[in-house]
């Protein structure tokens, strides 16, 4: 990952920060802290509790099953799912671009090493993992979105992003732009993933209620 786009991404953080939807996440997760939060409730309880991994791109579904984040099955979202691979090696496999934003909010003190992302634009299933820094991502087009109300998804060839966006619309944009979308978007989509939450649990309530 070359210097000029670490700095743009460490920027865009920093905006992220700034803007309050990190509030209270950037000062807990600061190495001096982090001997302090022994207990689940903080967010330390996210960072990457996994063993240092070289190679996280191979077999990254059956190493990383879940989102730590959400707790959503990366195979059946194999197709959003990214890989956050910090210079210790220690990895996040999220479900999504938003999740991926959560770990990077969160890790501010660990640099991200590389980082991937699902190719969409792949006729395989699952859709096999590119380097965001050689992706294309579609932004805001009519695809549905996962953990978001803005869909975001990566292309490893630029082609197939155009051809998707001629069909989905939307704008086509690098790594940088999609990750700052996310970020201008978490607010509404926490909220969003609240309410849906909110209501699956008091669906299952009531379910288990007529029971017999």
């Amino acid at each position: 990952m070359n210097d000029s786009i670490s700095i743009n991404r460490r920027q865009i953080l920093g905006l992220f920060a700034a803007t309050g939807a990190a509030a209270g996440i950037a000062v807990l997760s600061s190495p001096a802290l982090a001997a302090k939060c022994e207990t689940d409730g903080t967010p330390l309880q996210f960072t990457p509790k996994t063993a240092p991994d070289a190679n996280p791109v191979e077999n990254d579904l059956v190493k990383y099953p879940k989102c730590p984040y959400c707790g959503m099955d990366r195979a059946k979202y194999h197709h959003s799912r990214h890989l956050v691979q910090y210079q210790d090696d220690l990895v996040d496999g999220t479900c999504s671009l938003h999740c991926a934003a959560l770990s990077l909010a969160l890790n501010l003190d660990r640099g991200p090493k590389a980082i991937y992302a699902a190719d969409f634009g792949a006729k395989t299933d699952p859709k096999p993992l590119v380097n965001v820094d050689q992706a294309t991502y579609l932004i805001g087009s009519k695809l549905p979105g996962v953990m978001t109300k803005q869909s975001k998804v990566a292309f490893a060839a630029k082609a197939d992003a155009e051809a998707v966006k001629t069909a989905q619309g939307g704008e086509l944009g690098n790594f940088d732009a999609a990750l700052q979308a996310a970020y201008l978007s978490m607010a509404g989509d926490t909220a969003m993933i609240r309410k849906k939450r909110a209501e699956m649990k008091q669906k299952a309530a009531g379910h288990a209620g007529h029971t017999p």
